[in-house]
């Protein structure tokens, strides 16, 4: 899934993601970060995530616009 960070607290780890397909918000599961590069997140940052059995974002992993298939944000064009 991807979407939007809404909020993030880092010295206790809570925070919500905002799916983009149907703007349900998700809160983060424990160790959401955990095998990430990420060891914060800010507000609006886009990312890549994955619902954990209790139905909250786990996995989070960073998104370009490219992998995340924005309109206007196509593949890098070679070099001619």
């Amino acid at each position: 899934m991807q979407g939007v960070i809404k909020s993030f607290d880092p010295g206790s780890g809570v925070g919500v993601v905002i799916c983009d397909t149907d703007m349900v918000e998700y809160e983060l599961a424990e160790g959401a970060l955990d095998g990430s590069i990420f060891r914060m997140l800010r507000q609006g940052q886009r990312v890549v995530f994955e619902l954990d059995a209790a139905g909250m974002a786990s996995a989070i992993q960073m998104g370009s616009e490219v992998d995340m298939g924005t309109p206007g944000f196509g593949p890098p064009l070679a070099d001619a």
